[in-house]
């Protein structure tokens, strides 16, 4: 998608570190990257598929993705029962799985830039159920834990879901700083 979004002229290349506050507007000059760049133009992930063709490839990749956590959810919830763990944190990690890969397909499908609150709230969504499914399994993982290397790799799935949880919540804070700075 960047690749696409960079030669079709929707977003600046990465290498691009120069960004104006103000552009003339370039000439609709077709296979070449933009020349004059702002901050409207910084190719982030949701801004490299707004645009068509980039968007199509975008939502299909969004499509895929929730279908393919969902196929795991269910395959780790069957795992678990099958390994007679029956109880109400598998099912509530199934069911912040599923609700992981319903936020991923909102998306998919509502660009950043036609609707803005839909992709943000279906991000939120993804991003808050998916540390909640992983956070769900580091306690299922801990729990059926039988040896030392089981325990050990416990200890790391949670310390990786701790330093997931800070990042989001870092990214969060920042993500609100900067927007304060840009309005």
């Amino acid at each position: 998608m960047y690749a696409m979004a960079v030669m079709n002229r929707h977003v600046c290349p990465v290498e691009n570190w120069s960004y104006n506050e103000s552009c003339s507007p370039d000439p609709a000059e077709q296979g070449g990257p933009k020349t004059c760049c702002t901050l409207d133009d910084v190719p982030l992930i949701s801004k490299c598929g707004t645009y068509p063709p980039e968007s199509c490839l975008f939502s299909l990749i969004g499509n895929m993705g929730a279908f393919m956590v969902a196929l795991i959810c269910f395959l780790r919830y069957g795992q678990l029962l099958e390994q007679n763990r029956h109880s109400w944190i598998n099912t509530t990690a199934l069911i912040t799985g599923c609700t992981n890969a319903a936020g991923l397909v909102v998306v998919g499908n509502f660009q950043v830039d036609h609707a803005k609150s839909l992709h943000y709230i279906g991000a939120a969504v993804a991003f808050l159920a998916g540390l909640l499914f992983v956070c769900l399994h580091c306690v299922l993982f801990y729990h059926g834990a039988t040896t030392r290397l089981d325990m050990a790799m416990a200890y790391l799935r949670t310390v990786l879901a701790v330093i997931a949880f800070i990042t989001l919540v870092l990214s969060i804070l920042l993500g609100q700083g900067s927007q304060e700075l840009i309005s």
